[in-house]
């Protein structure tokens, strides 16, 4: 069997990047539609690699397509901010669970310094990079490669799951978020296998009490 040269990174995958970044800082909202044209106009590209980019987006469950309305940033349904709660959970149940049990004192002081960079968050979209980007860390650490694999297949709904929680309240969100990073660093490096994943799941049932019952369910 042959196989021919393998493709070089395409236009697509870079439009692709620019219209994910756009809906991270918000400047796309959920809902919001997503016109070629119209991103063809902004991005001085065809048509093409816009609507390749956003079947790639649709891949990753930022995007819907309906024939009748096109594209449109994913507002997520009640199911789906049920499905994703409890997905995260199983999966950092046993991300949580390796770490106690094998990290490194270098991943551990990664996992450290991504909690110490909520720090320098001043908006609330920028705390939920942040925020991601300290699970990178912890899944880092876990060393299990199709865990890592599977985190990253919900990476983005999961950052999608966050900025839908600060849209509906940013009431306490940055101090709150900082101080709850600083109690899970501090749990993992004491390696209590138990209250570290107590920490954890109320970390995100925070989140999921403000989705799912406004800004009056937030947690401290």
């Amino acid at each position: 069997m042959t196989v021919g040269p393998a493709r070089r990174r395409g236009l697509s995958s870079e439009v692709a990047d620019v219209i994910r970044e756009a809906i991270f800082d918000g400047r796309y909202a959920p809902g919001a539609p997503l016109r070629e044209v119209e991103l063809s106009e902004a991005l001085k590209v065809s048509r093409g690699p816009i609507r390749e980019a956003l079947q790639s987006l649709e891949r990753e469950g930022l995007v819907r397509t309906e024939w009748h309305r096109g594209a449109t940033v994913t507002a997520l349904s009640v199911q789906d901010v049920a499905e994703l709660d409890s997905l995260r959970g199983a999966l950092e149940v046993l991300a949580v669970r390796r770490v106690v049990d094998q990290a490194s004192d270098e991943s551990l002081e990664l996992i450290e310094k991504a909690a110490t960079a909520m720090d320098r968050a001043d908006t609330p979209h920028e705390m939920v990079r942040c925020d991601i980007a300290f699970h990178d860390a912890v899944y880092a650490a876990a060393a299990h490669s199709r865990l890592t694999q599977a985190w990253q297949a919900i990476r983005s709904q999961v950052h999608l799951f966050l900025i839908t929680r600060v849209n509906v309240s940013t009431h306490g969100y940055l101090e709150q978020i900082r101080e709850e990073h600083r109690d899970l660093v501090a749990a993992l490096r004491l390696g209590n296998v138990d209250g570290a994943l107590k920490l954890f799941a109320e970390h995100r049932r925070h989140a999921f009490d403000v989705l799912t019952s406004g800004p009056s369910g937030e947690g401290g």
